[in-house]
């Protein structure tokens, strides 16, 4: 699930300025990273949003840098906060509050990048210019040099352990030592690490092992992952642009765990299909490729603007399905292919379980979301079942770790209809770190494995 914008104060606006010359190289890229960082931080906007933003402006060649620098920059940000709080004398004005998402983008280079520090500090500082605080040139340059000749004793004071729970939020934190009181600490570490990259081979155009050899020949190491037939996980992340096929449909990236999704619901040739929050159609995607292209499959979704992506992604994997704007708290069965055989309902939640690959979500999510969100699925389950066939399968997913989000509503749902049967299932070995709950099965993040996923599996008895 992708983290909505919130309300709050007028965006930032998150384009580059005209090239200063004279400017230290990488100058406009360290004004961006501070513009989408401080767009996050202060404005409460997703961080898909802004750094799509920014992107148009930077070169291709430095877009990778940019990502690097702004989900770094907010996957470490309140530790280095804490720095910023320690090397500033008193507290910057209101106005000013972008030069902290700048210096704080300038101490991740210095604390997490090999990027040569003076080179780091030079273009950190030279961005003032192109945020339009010149006059704070001298401040920044203090701060970084400073840190600089006191590196090992500032990061004693503030820590330097991914999994110190002051990388979280209190509320996530209390709720994760609750939930997981033997894993928490792993949970948090885990969530501020870079993700692993992981591909899902196209099954309809190409087989794992001949793919894995186009990537060897690519010079692009990769290897299985057990139980996940199509799966392939990178050595070293690459741009997907860099991987052979990639644009003629022969491979997507998916993570390991959203793959799990597919094999457990397992949809056979000629059934019908429905994919009730499909955007942005990876998913969609592997159920269609898993039964080899022949399903008669629904996909829907309340955001139509996101059903864009969906529609391209199939087109460029050949692959077909019936495309709905619609909300499915308002199932019909006036929807193509109803009454179902299987129905993935890949539910908005929290998406605490892949905090990895969207730091924002320490930022933009609350506490109080959590039960607004459940209130949200239990009207989604509630609404889906009546279009069910008798025998038919339902798989209720949700990238969080939260048992309130997950065990806690698939258990609500099950005593509230006697014709609704728990399936068991394992997930492979190849997805991670698989707990088994009541009901339904939790995949914990892992360093090499997947993404935080839950999965409950329910048949419709007569």
């Amino acid at each position: 699930m992708t983290e909505p914008d919130r309300g709050g104060p007028a965006p930032t606006r998150v384009h580059r300025r005209r090239g200063r010359t004279g400017s230290a190289p990488g100058t406009e890229l360290r004004a961006a990273a501070a513009r989408v960082v401080h767009a996050v931080r202060v404005d409460g906007r997703s961080l898909t949003a802004s750094l799509a933003d920014a992107a148009h402006d930077i070169p291709e060649r430095d877009q990778a840098l940019l990502q690097e620098l702004c989900y770094g920059t907010l996957r470490l940000l309140p530790r280095l906060e804490a720095l910023l709080a320690i090397l500033l004398s008193r507290p910057l004005r209101r106005a000013d509050r972008i030069l902290n998402a700048l210096m704080a983008v300038g101490l991740y280079q210095l604390v997490s990048t090999r990027i040569p520090a003076h080179a780091a500090v030079a273009a950190t500082v030279d961005a003032t210019r192109a945020l339009d605080r010149p006059r704070a040139a001298g401040l920044v340059n203090a701060a970084l040099r400073r840190f600089q000749r006191e590196r090992e004793a500032l990061l004693k004071q503030v820590g330097n352990d991914p999994a110190d729970p002051a990388l979280m939020p209190a509320w996530l934190r209390d709720r994760l030592a609750a939930a997981w009181p033997e894993h928490w600490r792993r949970i948090i570490a885990v969530s501020n690490q870079r993700p692993p990259m992981t591909l899902r081979v196209n099954a309809t155009r190409e087989d794992r092992a001949a793919y894995a050899d186009a990537l060897a020949a690519a010079g692009i190491a990769a290897r299985g992952l057990s139980g996940l037939d199509a799966a392939l996980l990178l050595d070293k992340p690459v741009p997907a642009q860099r991987l052979p096929g990639f644009a003629g449909g022969l491979v997507s990236v998916q993570d390991a765990g959203a793959q799990c999704a597919a094999l457990l619901l397992d949809p056979q040739p000629g059934e019908r299909v429905l994919d009730a929050c499909a955007a942005p159609g990876n998913k969609t995607a592997h159920l269609l490729e898993h039964a080899g292209g022949r399903l008669q499959l629904t996909a829907v979704d309340i955001d139509a603007e996101r059903l864009a992506p969906l529609r391209e992604n199939l087109l460029r994997l050949g692959l077909t399905a019936q495309v709905l704007a619609a909300d499915a708290r308002d199932a019909s069965a006036d929807w193509p292919g109803a009454p179902y055989d299987a129905i993935l309902l890949d539910a908005p939640c929290s998406a605490t379980g892949v905090i990895r690959r969207h730091p924002d979500i320490k930022y933009l999510r609350r506490d109080a979301d959590i039960a607004a969100l459940a209130a949200t699925q239990d009207a989604l389950l509630a609404a889906l079942w009546p279009l069910l066939r008798p025998g038919g399968r339902l798989l209720y997913a949700t990238c969080s770790v939260l048992p309130e989000e997950n065990q806690a509503r698939v258990a609500a749902f099950l005593a509230a209809h006697p014709d609704a049967q728990l399936r068991e299932v394992a997930l492979p070995a190849g997805a991670g770190a698989a707990l088994p709950v009541d009901p339904g099965v939790q995949l914990l993040p892992t360093a090499d494995g997947g993404d935080g996923f839950y999965f409950a599996l329910m048949e419709r008895v007569a």
